[in-house]
């Protein structure tokens, strides 16, 4: 089993939605991989029916460099879950996660990502459906609670009760979203909790998680945490997952890798463009003209008009 497999205090990419797909993977195991990636969101019920399936397949899409890879699913029905887990392996997977923390509103007005903590008796048969249906390991990323951080208290017990193979909590709740600090002041609690309740479930810490140094001494003050997933860290530094402080030169040079990597992508299938302007930022930022750069690529419609801008920029 791949949980089994991994380092004392391992890394893993966080899943976030039109962000980490098969190209942005490749991007970060280039400039340096975590222990384990996780796909983006894929809904099971889109899986499960003809019209969706073909977008459903795109975001499962592995690639070499991907393994050991978790496909991160979600959604509210338990029979689909168990369509699609029944999928996963012979797909590429390493392991199935069930989302059960995204705030995203749309997300959560379908009854899926962070709804299911309000709706526990469902979580539990998803999390039974999938298991039923795969020989793959089966984990669960979620938040304290949905609108209290105390809801921590029922919420989490009751996961690990199902003795999970993995359990990652993002340290907030999900009225929280990301705007306050992450409550690291309760990872002692939650390693109690999983301790008594369910020794062989490893424990993944989300939240405020910076770069490798930060999970260095995460690790020595809590090494009973297994590992520590990295999201908005990555948006900062994309070497966030080595010792490495990158240069201008590295940066500017990951991004033209980035751009040769969505054409090949966009060859291959419908792949729009539009995203591509979430990474601006990752690549220019933190020196003399960075923003008005950002400002001229923003106005680029091809991936050669960027490369053009970024040619013609005179970068000191």
């Amino acid at each position: 089993m791949i949980w089994e497999k991994l380092p004392k205090g391992f890394t893993i990419l966080a899943p976030m939605e039109g962000v980490t797909d098969s190209v942005f993977r490749a991007v970060i195991n280039k400039a340096g991989r975590p222990d384990l990636f996780f796909t983006e969101f894929t809904n099971v019920s889109s899986f499960a029916s003809e019209k969706g399936r073909h977008d459903a397949l795109e975001r499962l899409t592995v690639i070499p460099s991907d393994s050991p890879i978790i496909a991160q699913i979600w959604g509210k029905n338990p029979e689909h879950f168990a369509i699609l887990a029944s999928k996963l392996e012979e797909l590429g997977f390493s392991g199935l996660d069930l989302n059960m923390g995204c705030p995203d509103k749309h997300v959560n007005k379908a009854g899926g990502g962070a709804a299911m903590i309000r709706t526990p008796e469902l979580a539990s048969e998803c999390i039974k459906q999938a298991r039923e249906n795969t020989n793959l390991p089966v984990s669960v990323k979620t938040r304290l609670g949905f609108t209290y951080v105390d809801e921590y208290k029922e919420w989490l017990p009751f996961l690990l009760k199902h003795h999970l193979a993995a359990l990652t909590v993002h340290l907030r709740t999900r009225k929280e979203m990301s705007k306050v600090p992450a409550h690291f002041e309760l990872i002692p609690e939650i390693i109690r909790l999983r301790n008594e309740i369910s020794p062989e479930t490893k424990l993944i810490i989300n939240g405020d998680i910076r770069d490798l140094e930060h999970v260095h001494k995460l690790s020595e003050k809590y090494p009973e945490i297994d590992g520590f997933m990295i999201g908005r860290g990555v948006f900062n530094n994309p070497f966030c997952f080595t010792n490495k402080k990158p240069t201008l030169e590295d940066l500017i040079e990951l991004f033209r890798y980035h751009l040769d990597l969505y054409d090949q992508r966009a060859a291959e299938i419908h792949y729009p463009f539009e995203p591509l302007k979430h990474f601006y930022k990752v690549y220019i930022n933190s020196f003399d003209g960075a923003s008005d750069l950002r400002v001229k690529l923003m106005d680029c419609k091809t991936t050669d008009e960027l490369r053009q801008v970024l040619d013609e920029f005179k970068f000191e």
